[in-house]
């Protein structure tokens, strides 16, 4: 017959009914479902000497939580599963047209690329023109892109360029102003080239030294008195350059230049843009995608001579019938001066820029392409409407699109507004 073996010594078994040891906490096993075993249940503390009941595999469950933050990893825990490596990023490039050699019915006649240099006097230096000039610059909301192109006829014959760019900042800080001052000399004479960089020279010494007054009027949005000090300094500033004129021996027609300039703050909050000079070119805005000419028109008179206005009586006061003007020209008087020849007339605008405007202005070399060749201005349109203002490089090559017919130097600001 079996018996039970004897207890270890120094540990008896507890008496029935005796209150369980320190430590031991009694759990009901009623109410357990037949799937709930004893080894599910909380473990008990039971003695060192006593061999642990050997333990069923569990059955595999779902991972557990991660451990909080700051917890030791246990030394049993399996590895994560490496993380899959990050997609690759996508560029996106906007389309934008590519750049073009020309536009148009066909190519030019010339080349595209300079062929001649213009000659040089070892004792003048000074008086060598490149023949091409680059600059931009940016304050507050408005992106600045200037260039100056010697033309196609030019480069061809090795004629020096007769435009002249001038970009200047006066002031510092939100105070500043910007100059942007483009001159063209006339056509077929020598010292065209010089004619040119002298106008712009002067503009800019009168723009410079009242750049304090002239930045508060465009802040405070004073046409009046913007119109009539522009007005004052340009005159004064072509004055000085017929005044050189006389100096060299020359005549004032020959030695004489047409001149465009653009005024432009430093100060965020003003988006008044004020244009002035004197001569033929363009003045352009782009908006909306749609080019507008807002060159300033000047006031002519229209229409037959009347009574009063510039005609002559049918007769005079004795009764004599008055015979048709044949056209002849008066012989000038030895005792008075000869008279000047006709000024050009002055031109002024300003305006108020909207955000993603492009105002353009420009000599007559690019303003002529632009008005007769719509698709120049299509291309344009393409370019610089993307939102973003082209780089150097971009607005040079942009500028340099050819068309056929036009061959003369081209020289345009463009002001990008945010």
């Amino acid at each position: 017959m079996c018996h039970p073996p004897p207890s270890p010594p120094g540990h008896p078994s507890p008496p029935r009914g005796a209150p369980p040891p320190p430590g031991f906490h009694a759990q009901s096993l009623r109410g357990r479902t037949p799937k709930e075993s004893p080894e599910a249940a909380a473990p008990t503390t039971m003695s060192a000497d006593v061999p642990p009941r050997p333990s069923v595999a569990p059955r595999p469950t779902a991972p557990p939580d991660p451990a909080p933050p700051g917890a030791t990893a246990s030394v049993d825990a399996v590895p994560d599963r490496p993380a899959p490596p990050p997609p690759e990023p996508v560029l996106t490039v906007p389309h934008e047209p590519p750049p073009v050699d020309y536009v148009g019915s066909g190519p030019p006649t010339y080349d595209a690329e300079p062929t001649a240099l213009p000659p040089a006097d070892p004792d003048d230096l000074d008086g060598l023109v490149a023949d091409t000039v680059l600059d931009g610059a940016r304050y507050g909301t408005s992106t600045l892109r200037a260039a100056s192109v010697r033309g196609d006829s030019a480069r061809f014959r090795g004629e020096p360029r007769r435009d002249s760019l001038l970009t200047a900042r006066f002031g510092a800080g939100e105070h500043a102003l910007v100059l942007v001052a483009m001159a063209t000399g006339a056509r077929a004479t020598p010292g065209a080239h010089r004619a040119a960089a002298e106008a712009c020279h002067w503009i800019g010494r009168a723009v410079g030294r009242s750049h304090v007054r002239l930045a508060e009027d465009i802040r405070a949005a004073r046409r009046g008195d913007l119109k009539s000090g522009l007005h004052r300094l340009t005159d004064r500033s072509l004055g000085k350059l017929r005044a050189s004129a006389a100096e060299q021996g020359v005549e004032p027609e020959e030695y004489t230049a047409g001149l465009r300039c653009l005024l432009l703050t430093a100060d965020p909050e003003c988006r008044t843009r004020v244009f002035f000079g004197v001569g033929a070119g363009g003045l352009f805005r782009l908006r909306d995608g749609e080019w507008q000419d807002i060159e300033p028109r000047v006031a002519e008179t229209t229409g037959e001579a009347v009574v009063g206005f510039g005609s002559l009586p049918h007769e005079t006061p004795e009764g004599d019938r008055l015979t048709m003007d044949l056209g002849i020209t008066t012989p000038p008087s030895p005792y008075e001066p000869a008279p000047e020849p006709p000024r050009e007339p002055f031109r002024f605008r300003a305006s108020v820029a909207r955000p993603g405007d492009t105002l353009l202005l420009c000599t007559g070399g690019l303003a002529e392409p632009l008005r007769g060749e719509p698709q120049f201005c299509e291309h344009l349109t393409e370019r610089w409407s993307a939102g973003e203002p082209p780089g150097l490089a971009a607005f040079l090559a942009d500028t340099q699109v050819r068309v056929k017919g036009y061959a003369d130097d081209r020289t345009v600001a463009a002001v990008w507004e945010a």
